[in-house]
């Protein structure tokens, strides 16, 4: 390609950019003008409209007027009795019981406000799971027209102490009833769903669909806290494990393509939770988590769009219900559709620990005692006890290697080479088998501790027992205890000063001051003993200013305890002197240990090492 053709494409590529960018200023400026012409004309169809006009041409935006205009332009139904029934008179009913208080409105028949009886929100307020105007729940479908009940005002056409019956008249023979009971002492609503002579009008082919919409309230004390335990949790009919939308995300959607058996708007103390009997086809779940500064304290829109099986039958009924109440995990078990599994008590083996053993013990002591700090004191003391073999055991373990260490500095002293590396390994694992000292000896018993340790960091958070139980200073175990508020916010630390928080880094650094000793010396180890004395009580000092008082308090009784073995251990139970006879005896007295094959296999590595030196060695020689 010549400079010619070069230049002509650079030439032809110019031209078009410009004829592309004046068409488009061109076809801008049509537009703008089409859309003033429009505008001018909605204001001038709009002049006759009655009280709109003098609001309409108050405004002087043409796309405000547009949106004015659009706003007093009511639907218009094709049949008289929905039209009538979109402009009935909002009425408002109540079914009520020992636990909870549900009030209904006629508009759409469905729930308006819920109110959770004997608990109260961080602040001492009733609460109110559902807050009025806080919910929407529809039932959509297509006739010749898009339909929701939520825009009509049903008829109620029948009530008691236990229930009420709405009714929407479609037609001759035709309706739509929602039906609600509530059994004394109980958080479960059923809600019966029929469409009576509907076939008519709705087809096979357009389906018909739940719309729920519902802004959860804030009701813990901690923004950040009650957030992480918040999101939308599914179940699939005949699976074991609870599905989620995820936690300490700040928005999720997700679409299902199967069957699912229930939903619950899940917070971190309470739920509102929807179970269809006969499943529902299949949906769409999304959440987004308000502002922490939102004026009317919200915590999260959650939004559930399910499809429903329809078969246009004379009669179809769908049975639902409702669940309005706490997470408390065996209220939620004697439902018996696996509700108790959206508290978060941890996986697999962390789970089972807490479901099987912590819960159980925990409820067993609080049958004889009231004050859950002592039942924390003493489930602490239980666990304490409980792996003292392990906890004496990894102690011995670590002084047998500590005991044994003006061994291993003598073999260091020995082989100070580099090279001499994988000799020295050997010697000391040769001493470690005359004496008979595991290497991982300390290490296993810690490890098997560890699953206890993750499940009483899950059970905690999530013990609606602790809820609003108070201890000491501490007015609600569930949460962090402030005793001082900052003006101002610390990243990670958070605006406040937990005292159990401090209390438990003091004694974590006591602690890990007390087994300095049992750490090797050294300038290779300093970094390492640096990072246990400093860094772990300050790090758990951050992590825990905005956790649950009751688990800082737990980690704390757990550190007193363990320095207290510790101390008994070392008094009692352990003299390192005797322990450094022992196990010279048993050196002196053990037979030539046979070699394992990795013993085996480090001697040969060792002697191919030495040979490669030898051969380097002499190489280096024969150039000189």
């Amino acid at each position: 390609m010549n400079k010619n053709t070069v230049i002509g494409f650079v030439l032809i590529g110019l031209i078009l950019f410009g004829f592309s960018w004046y068409n488009t200023k061109e076809f801008k400026e049509q537009e703008r003008a089409r859309f003033v012409a429009d505008s001018i004309a909605q204001a001038e169809a709009l002049k006759n409209a009655p009280k709109v006009d003098s609001v309409i041409m108050a405004l002087n935006d043409s796309v405000a007027r547009a949106q004015m205009a659009q706003a007093y332009a009511a639907p218009v139904y094709k049949d008289s009795l929905l039209e009538q029934a979109s402009k009935a008179q909002e009425e408002f009913f109540t079914l009520e019981n020992g636990k909870i208080k549900v009030t209904f409105t006629s508009k759409g028949a469905q729930a308006s406000q819920v109110l959770v009886k004997d608990y109260y929100t961080h602040d001492s307020l009733d609460l109110y799971l559902m807050r009025k105007g806080a919910s929407q729940f529809a039932i959509d479908f297509y006739t010749d027209q898009q339909i929701s009940t939520a825009d009509f005002n049903f008829t109620k056409v029948a009530e008691s102490d236990t229930s009420l019956t709405f009714r929407l008249p479609f037609g001759e023979n035709a309706y739509i009833e929602h039906e609600y009971t509530l059994a004394p002492d109980e958080y479960m609503v059923d809600f019966s769903l029929r469409m009576v002579g509907m076939d008519k009008y709705i087809s096979r082919k357009s389906g018909v669909a739940v719309d729920w919409n519902l802004d959860i309230p804030r009701l813990e004390r901690g923004y950040e806290n009650e957030k992480n335990y918040s999101t939308i949790a599914y179940k699939f009919p005949g699976d074991e494990k609870v599905e989620d939308l995820g936690l300490r995300k700040a928005d999720s959607k997700e679409e299902i393509t199967t069957k699912v058996e229930w939903f619950a708007f899940q917070q971190q103390f309470f739920s509102a939770i929807m179970l269809a009997k006969n499943d529902f086809e299949s949906g769409k779940l999304s959440y987004k988590f308000y502002d922490v500064s939102d004026a009317d304290m919200r915590l999260m829109d959650c939004n559930a769009e399910m499809n429903l099986e329809y078969s246009a039958a004379p009669v179809v009924e769908y049975p639902f219900s409702f669940y309005y109440g706490p997470n408390h995990y065996k209220t939620l078990k004697s439902y018996d559709y696996g509700f108790e599994k959206i508290v978060p008590l941890g996986g697999w083996l962390i789970g089972w620990i807490n479901r099987v053993i912590i819960i159980n013990f925990f409820d067993y002591l609080s049958r004889f005692i009231s004050n859950f700090g002592i039942i924390i004191l003493l489930m602490t003391i239980a666990i304490k006890l409980l792996i003292s073999p392990l906890t004496l055991k990894s102690y011995i373990s670590s002084a047998k290697m500590r005991v044994l260490k003006p061994e291993i500095d003598k073999i260091n002293e020995k082989y100070p080479k580099q090279e001499d590396a994988m000799k020295k390994q050997q010697e000391i694992m040769a001493l470690y088998k005359k004496t008979g000292v595991s290497m991982f000896g300390g290490c296993l018993p810690m490890l098997l501790q560890f699953p206890i340790l993750f499940a009483m960091f899950r059970f905690f958070p999530a013990s609606f027992e602790l809820r609003q139980q108070g201890f000491l200073w501490a007015d609600d175990l569930s949460t962090y205890d402030a005793i001082f508020e900052l003006p101002f916010h610390i990243p990670l630390y958070g605006d406040h000063v937990s005292l159990f928080a401090i209390l438990m880094a003091v004694s974590m650094y006591f602690y890990s001051k007390m087994n300095m000793d049992q750490m090797p010396s050294g300038n290779e180890m300093a970094g390492m003993r640096t990072m246990q004395l400093y860094f772990m009580p300050i790090f758990l000092l951050v992590l825990c200013n905005n956790f649950s008082s009751g688990l800082s308090y737990y980690y704390m009784l757990s550190n007193l305890f363990t320095i207290a073995q510790t101390w008994v251990i070392r008094k009692y139970f352990v003299d390192e002197k005797k322990l450094y006879a022992q196990l010279q005896a048993k050196a002196a007295n053990a037979k030539a240990p046979k070699k394992s094959k990795f013993q085996q296999r480090l001697d040969e590595m060792y002697k191919q090492q030495q040979e490669l030196q030898r051969q380097q060695q002499q190489m280096r020689n024969n150039k000189r």
